[in-house]
């Protein structure tokens, strides 16, 4: 039987990395036909304190390995957010994906109890079972900056909808 801490982070995490990198390829499609400068989508934002589409989508997958390799027991594989451009977007959520692809469900196994330490040693420290971490925090965080860069790019013109978001299933 496959753990249910697997089954319900690394799947849904796929599901939704793979659809944003569908809709973040089409934005620069649609960019490139419309003669719009790419950094017209890649720094749009919904409202000026929040963080621009490309910052949303560097967050989303940071969540993605942080949220996976909490939960298998493993390091968290570090990327470096000096993405730019489309290209680089790809490239970061097919890196992550790739990191996501590594891990099995074993590694996952009797993971709903263990503690999960955020910001250990500082004043904001919080200690989660893997599952109050998973359903509470991780998954919570993750799909608000997915959800926030589809809705930046709808705003701004993007013809997607539902079914772009959600992705195969």
């Amino acid at each position: 039987m496959t753990s249910p801490i697997y089954s319900h982070s690394v799947p849904v995490l796929k599901q939704m990395l793979t659809a944003l990198q569908s809709i973040l390829a089409q934005a620069a499609e649609h960019a490139s036909a419309k003669a719009i400068e790419p950094d017209a989508f890649l720094q749009a934002r919904l409202f000026p304190d929040m963080f621009p589409l490309l910052k949303q989508v560097q967050i989303a997958a940071d969540f993605s390995r942080g949220i996976a390799a909490r939960l298998a027991g493993v390091d968290i594989p570090t990327i470096e957010g000096s993405q730019a451009t489309f290209a680089d977007l790809d490239a970061l959520l097919t890196e992550t994906l790739a990191f996501l692809d590594s891990l099995n469900a074993a590694q996952f196994e009797g993971k709903e109890s263990s503690e999960i330490v955020l910001r250990p040693g500082t004043p904001k420290e919080k200690k989660l079972s893997g599952q109050a971490y998973l359903a509470n925090y991780g998954l919570p965080q993750f799909f608000f900056h997915v959800t926030t860069a589809y809705a930046i790019l709808r705003h701004n013109g993007m013809p997607i909808g539902k079914r772009d978001y959600m992705g195969a299933y």
